[in-house]
């Protein structure tokens, strides 16, 4: 099969379609034809050579993918050979097919195609596992997501606003914002124009957001911190803000608030399997219904990679952006 490489780390020009063997599914796995995959800021990190996958993973980028199994593996059921479904990956996306364990898998969605799933494993598993399964957004809360047009936020706006949550974001255009509102999003902060601490103050009259998603790491810890409600919890998912910072313990005490910090590629296999089966009875429903959908920027060929790592890199993108399997 075809594979994008990465014989050494580097810029976009790193990424190599090259001829690799075919995946071999192993105990509890199934084998993917791949049809799309997206592309993830850690698939960026992951060709600088800043985020190499966990042990036994496999070693091209691609956190998530769609397509059609080919090949069953030993020991699973409930799946069978031509099946279209997309899947939560620790990486190999980027190729023509992908071993991927069966509990890491979800059905194509009613009323999307295959291809259109790519977009949804990596959002979907992120969002509900750090914003309803720690963090527990409840109808009536704020939930605060810097990022909002990214991937993650558009998924994150849909679902708190499905669950009757008030929703505030912070993006970078007016062109973003919009976006946001069409989406549901209720406080649109440009935070290159506005303090989103005094504008979430301002607009929940001084008592702050109930849960944020957090994108940015060390840069936003304080104002985080700052922006939280009483009992507020700040879940920190990235970060392109740096890995280091201060923070104020006695805000953090006066406040009661938690902070939690996720990622999924390194997780066990049976935490990741927990959290794909509770989206698939929670989120899979509100996108069978049309509730919640894909927000998808564009599409490109699997083998132009790089023009795809550099679209997220100029950040201009609304949504996820896709690779296209030959």
């Amino acid at each position: 099969m075809y594979a994008i490489t990465i014989p050494e780390p580097g810029g976009p020009e790193a990424l190599v379609w090259d001829e690799v063997p075919d995946p071999v599914p192993a105990e509890g796995e199934v084998l993917v034809e791949v049809v799309a995959s997206a592309v993830n800021r850690a698939d960026l990190l992951q060709r600088q050579g800043f985020y190499n996958p966990p042990p036994g993973a496999s070693p091209y980028p691609g956190l998530e993918c769609s397509g059609r199994i080919v090949e069953i593996g030993p020991g699973v059921s409930g799946w069978a050979v031509g099946d279209e479904v997309c899947g939560l990956l620790a990486g190999g996306g980027y190729a023509e097919k992908v071993a991927v364990p069966a509990g890491q898998l979800l059905p194509v969605p009613a009323g999307l195609d295959v291809r259109q799933a790519a977009a949804l494993p990596e959002v979907t598993c992120t969002v509900w596992s750090n914003v309803f399964m720690v963090s527990h957004l409840r109808p009536g809360e704020t939930l605060l997501v810097h990022g909002g047009s990214s991937g993650i936020g558009t998924m994150a706006i849909q679902l708190a606003k499905a669950v009757g949550a008030k929703v505030a974001v912070t993006a970078g255009s007016k062109e973003k914002l919009d976006f946001c509102a069409e989406l549901g999003a209720d406080i649109l902060i440009n935070y290159r124009e506005q303090d989103f601490v005094e504008e979430i103050k301002q607009a929940t009259d001084g008592s702050g957001a109930d849960v944020i998603l957090d994108n940015m790491g060390a840069k936003y810890l304080d104002p985080n911190v700052r922006t939280l409600a009483v009992n507020g919890r700040l879940a920190i998912i990235g970060m392109q803000g740096g890995i280091k910072a201060e923070l104020n313990i006695a805000t953090l005490l006066n406040k009661r608030a938690a902070i939690s910090a996720t990622s999924l590629r390194a997780r066990p296999l049976g935490e990741k399997a927990a959290i794909v089966a509770a989206v698939r009875e929670h989120v899979w429903p509100l996108i069978d219904s049309g509730h919640v959908r894909p927000i998808i920027d564009r599409e490109l060929p699997m083998s132009d990679a790089a023009a795809a790592h550099r679209i997220l890199e100029e950040s201009g993108h609304i949504g996820k952006v896709l690779l296209v399997a030959p």
